[in-house]
């Protein structure tokens, strides 16, 4: 069985994949990134676990609904936004592993029957794999969002990559939305992508983790970045491929904001 890489992607603001931004649409360039993936990575994985940015806990929480419901977790949509369905299953053998793995590195663990799909998993799988075909298992962040405990939560999943799984981490390289639209954004977005981008891309091991250890003093990181949640997922992506170089598979222009979308492995 193949090794499969470990992605960092975008899933775009709220259900922007169910609406109509006619000849302009902003998410156009994001659209074709994760339409391609499938293509771009060879096939379908077994199954997919995603840490997103929209779901942090005291412990790494697992979700282990076997059919998980939609979590709309966004606010001032059209209200047929609210009624979307993306029918992937969950996956109990891929549950009970992460919990096996999580435990086997002394990371502290719980699960959560209840829990559904928020938009940072529906939103993107649903353009990447329309049919809903390949299960999937959301993993939480945790609160304190301790870059190292990120790091160390990837390095304990990167077994998977070698049993069919593809890890990917969903957020934003950008997320301050305070600040979406203003012109002053546009220069931060761009002095923190080139930053983010040079220091996943250049080097592997211990150097890229001290490079992403100090992320909050690179340029501009606190404007583009006031609350961390969507450049957390990016550092399990890194652990789980802690010795391959990275890529960068996406870049756009956002709502003219600089974001990218990176490549981990294989």
């Amino acid at each position: 069985m193949k090794r499969w890489p470990t992605l960092f992607i975008s899933h775009g603001g709220g259900p922007w994949p169910w609406m109509d931004f006619g000849p302009r649409n902003p998410y156009l360039a994001l659209q074709n990134y994760l339409k391609n993936i499938p293509a771009s990575l060879g096939g379908k994985p077994k199954a997919i676990l995603v840490i997103s940015g929209h779901w942090e806990e005291k412990d790494f929480t697992v979700m282990t609904h076997p059919e998980p419901p939609m979590l709309y977790d966004y606010y001032g949509f059209p209200e047929e936004t609210y009624k979307i369905r993306y029918p992937a299953k969950g996956s109990p053998a891929l549950v009970q592993r992460v919990l096996e793995l999580l435990n086997k590195a002394g990371l502290q663990s719980a699960s959560n029957a209840e829990r559904g799909y928020d938009h940072g998993v529906f939103v993107p799988f649903a353009v990447s794999f329309p049919e809903a075909d390949v299960p999937i298992v959301q993993l939480s962040m945790k609160k304190a969002y301790d870059v190292q405990e990120h790091l160390d939560l990837g390095k304990a999943l990167a077994p998977l990559r070698d049993e069919g799984i593809l890890i990917v981490g969903s957020g934003l390289s950008y997320h301050n939305l305070r600040e979406f639209g203003q012109p002053r954004a546009i220069p931060v977005s761009q002095q923190f992508d080139a930053w983010l981008s040079e220091a996943v891309t250049r080097g592997t091991g211990q150097e890229r983790d001290d490079q992403l250890l100090r992320w909050a003093t690179a340029p501009a990181a606190r404007l583009a970045h006031p609350r961390e949640d969507h450049l957390i997922p990016l550092m399990v992506a890194v652990g789980a491929a802690r010795e391959e170089r990275g890529v960068k598979v996406y870049s756009d222009q956002m709502f003219g904001l600089e974001v990218s979308g990176f490549q981990f492995g294989a």
